[in-house]
C-alpha cells in the first residue's frame, strides 16, 4: 500500500539555517502517526510544507500522491489542518469564523449534515460560537481550529500541538474525536505533540525529528524494548548486593525502605521470577512511556537552546526539553 504521506530525502533551508536535513517520513492510510521532537527539531517545518505554506529547498514532499506546492487547492479540500499557534479574526464570531474556514476549503457550509456536526463539535467542547473572536482566550481559539478542522470531512488531518491551551477534559474530548474519524471514517493522522501521554494513546505509529530528520520510528510496541522499565518493593530482608550483580538490573537505589532499580523491558520476564523468589512485597512495575524513549534521543545530548528558522527566514530560540507549549 502506497504511504498517504511521505517525505524523502526533504530539505528546507532558511539562509545559512538548516529547518530541515534530509526528512524521511512515511505515513499509512488510517493510521495516527505521532511526530515528536523539542521545539527547533522541524515539527512545523514540515507540516508548512505538506500544507504547501513552504516550499521545500529540495528532495520530494506527498500528501494523497499530490505536491503540496503545485497541487496546494485540489489538496486543500481533501485535508484538514490545525496549526501551532492559532490567531482568528477579531471582529468575527466563533462560528462565523468556524463557516468560513469551512468555505475556503469546500464551500459546504449550508448542508445541514454540516450543521448538525457543528453544532455537536461545540457542545462536546463546551464553545459558544456566538462571542467574537476578540473575547475568547488561547484555549477558545484553540477550538476554533480544532471544530474547522473536525467538522470537515477529509481523508487527512495534519496537527500542530492540536490540544495546546485545552484543559484535560477538553483534551478527552479530542482524544475521542480522533478515535472516531479513524475507526469510521478511516482517516490518516499526523500528530505533532509534546504531549506525550496525547500521542501514547492515540499513535499507531511514531516518528522522532531531530535536528531536521528521523532519528527513531516505528510502532509504540517496536520501540518501547529501547526503554527500560521501573520496578521498586519495600526493602524488608531482601539481598541488594544479590540484585546489584543480575545483568537484567540497572540504576539500583535504596531510599525511603524501597529498593528502586530500572530493568531492560524486554528482560522484565527473566526479572519478575527472581523477585518471587526473594518474597518481595509492595511490588510496583512502571511501564516504559514514550517520555523515557523521547529523552533516550534528547535528554543529555541537547544544547540548552536550539534554533529553527521562521518562515521569513529568521530564527527562533526554543526549548530543548519536551513540553506542552505550541510551535515545533
Amino acid at each position: 500500500m502506497d504511504p498517504v504521506i511521505q517525505t524523502v530525502d526533504l530539505h528546507k533551508n532558511f539562509g545559512r539555517v538548516k529547518a530541515l536535513d534530509g526528512l524521511d517520513l512515511e505515513v499509512t492510510a488510517g493510521q495516527v502517526h505521532g511526530f515528536l521532537g523539542p521545539n527547533g527539531a522541524g515539527k512545523s517545518t514540515t507540516l508548512r510544507i505538506l500544507l504547501g505554506l513552504a516550499r521545500a529547498s529540495s528532495g520530494t514532499a506527498r500528501v494523497l500522491g499530490l505536491h503540496p506546492w503545485t497541487d496546494a487547492v485540489e489538496l486543500h479540500r481533501r485535508v484538514a489542518s490545525v496549526p501551532g499557534d492559532v490567531s482568528i479574526w477579531p471582529n468575527l464570531s466563533g462560528g462565523e469564523a468556524i463557516d468560513f474556514l469551512s468555505r475556503l476549503r469546500d464551500g459546504g457550509t449550508d448542508r445541514a449534515g454540516y450543521r448538525r456536526n457543528k453544532e455537536r463539535l461545540c457542545q462536546l467542547f463546551d464553545f459558544d460560537p456566538t462571542k467574537k473572536g476578540r473575547a475568547y482566550s488561547k484555549g477558545n481559539r484553540q477550538k476554533v481550529a480544532l471544530i474547522a478542522a473536525l467538522v470537515a470531512d477529509c481523508e487527512v488531518y495534519l496537527l500542530d500541538e492540536p490540544t495546546s491551551g485545552l484543559d484535560p477534559l477538553m483534551e478527552a474530548v479530542f482524544t475521542r474525536e480522533i478515535r472516531r474519524l479513524v475507526s469510521e471514517k478511516g482517516a490518516t493522522v499526523l500528530l505533532s505533540s509534546h504531549i506525550l501521554s496525547e500521542v501514547e494513546q492515540l499513535a499507531d505509529s511514531v516518528s522522532i525529528i531531530r535536528a531536521g530528520r528521523i532519528v527513531d520510528g516505528g510502532t509504540l510496541d517496536s520501540l518501547r524494548h529501547l526503554t527500560r522499565t521501573g520496578i521498586s518493593f519495600a526493602q524488608d530482608q531482601v539481598d541488594v548486593q544479590a540484585l546489584q550483580g543480575l545483568s537484567q538490573v540497572h540504576d539500583l537505589t535504596v531510599a525511603a525502605g524501597r529498593i528502586k532499580f530500572n530493568a531492560d523491558s524486554d528482560r522484565v520476564h527473566e526479572i519478575l521470577p527472581i523477585l518471587g523468589r526473594l518474597g518481595v512485597q509492595g511490588l510496583l512495575v512502571a511501564p516504559p512511556s514514550l517520555e523515557e524513549l523521547f529523552l533516550r534521543h534528547y535528554g543529555d545530548a541537547l544544547p540548552p537552546q536550539s534554533e529553527e528558522a521562521k518562515p521569513d527566514g529568521g530564527t527562533h530560540r526554543g526549548r530543548s526539553r519536551p513540553s506542552a507549549g505550541t510551535g515545533a
